[in-house]
């Protein structure tokens, strides 16, 4: 099974102040810690670009992963997921993984995986922690073409294939984003333990 992931860091963080991606946690940033993540476990990684791209397209090259502009990434999520499924080449599934994921390990990546193969009729799998649904989301190819021509929102797609829809226990990683300076602080005491 080849896999891919697209890891979108088109945003703004505007409620941040600054491009939380490029925020260091313990002498290395968001991204390069996530691209660290990804690419132990993963076939093929993009990361989707918009607002001010040049500092996440030299992290993205750093690591040697792909890189796609989405022009609408004021638009939201769908957007940036299409640019970047765009891009993806042969992959059988893929990886829709935020970019502020700093705790993303290579391990749940596996179970996700493993979890798609073993359940009959599985088309997405998530990861859930405490009945809470989280990131990253996987998707099988099968509905790629059905994401490229959505209008709305993932999680209308999501919600349209509920029947086939799998999951696995993540961790508190799996519900965790950061927004504010208060939350990055949070994310990165939990990554200190």
């Amino acid at each position: 099974m080849r896999t891919a992931a697209v890891v979108l860091a088109a945003g703004k963080s505007s409620r941040m102040g600054v491009n939380k991606l490029l925020l260091e946690v313990e002498g290395k940033t968001v991204l390069d810690r996530l691209l660290e993540s990804l690419t132990q476990a993963i076939d093929e990684v993009v990361v989707v670009i918009g607002y001010n791209p040049d500092p996440i397209t030299k992290i993205a090259k750093a690591h040697d992963v792909l890189v796609a502009y989405n022009p609408d990434h004021e638009k939201g999520m769908t957007t940036s997921f299409q640019a970047g499924l765009r891009v993806v080449k042969g992959a059988d599934v893929v990886f829709l993984v935020l970019g502020d994921q700093l705790g993303l390990r290579p391990e749940l990546l596996k179970r996700m995986l493993a979890a798609l193969e073993d359940l009959p009729g599985a088309l997405i799998v998530s990861p859930t922690h405490k009945g809470r649904r989280g990131h990253p989301v996987l998707f099988n190819a099968h509905l790629f073409d059905e994401i490229l021509s959505h209008k709305g929102t993932l999680k209308e797609v999501v919600d349209g294939h509920a029947d086939a829809h799998g999951s696995v226990e993540g961790d508190e990683w799996s519900t965790m984003d950061f927004d504010t300076p208060a939350d990055f602080e949070r994310a990165k005491r939990l990554f200190k333990q």
